[in-house]
């Protein structure tokens, strides 16, 4: 993950990747709790199954990148196979391909565990030669 993103974006640019994660998380969640409910084909089932528990992913901004992919791949999927609302796919699939290739930001899990860390060494001994 370090070698994907040289940093992990503060700031507004950090607070603007953090609501990018929460409004696209939770409409990849509550679009797809509708369509689960709603008794779908077995393939929709997979397809909405896999897009709830992306869009939870996103939200805590864990595995970013895959998820990002993956979600972005399902909704590209969605566009050429599927009957429905086709822009708001292509905006969902562009939202989640723009967070893979930005990162999640420094307020996410992926900053936690991947991001760069402060090691302090304790300071060395003086050697004094003894007489």
């Amino acid at each position: 993950m370090r070698r994907l993103y040289s940093t992990f974006a503060g700031g507004w640019p950090g607070t603007g990747l953090l609501f990018l994660r929460l409004v696209v998380g939770s409409v990849l969640i509550v679009r797809a709790g509708l369509r689960l409910l709603a008794d779908p084909a077995p393939i929709s089932t997979i397809a909405s199954a896999v897009l709830g528990i992306a869009g939870f992913l996103l939200i805590l901004g864990l595995w970013t990148p895959v998820i990002g992919t993956l979600a972005a791949l399902v909704e590209a999927w969605k566009i050429l196979s599927m009957p429905g609302d086709k822009w708001l796919w292509l905006l969902l699939g562009t939202i989640c391909a723009a967070l893979a290739m930005l990162g999640p930001g420094r307020w996410s899990i992926d900053a936690h565990l991947f991001g760069w860390k402060r090691v302090d060494a304790p300071p060395r001994a003086s050697s004094s030669p003894s007489s």
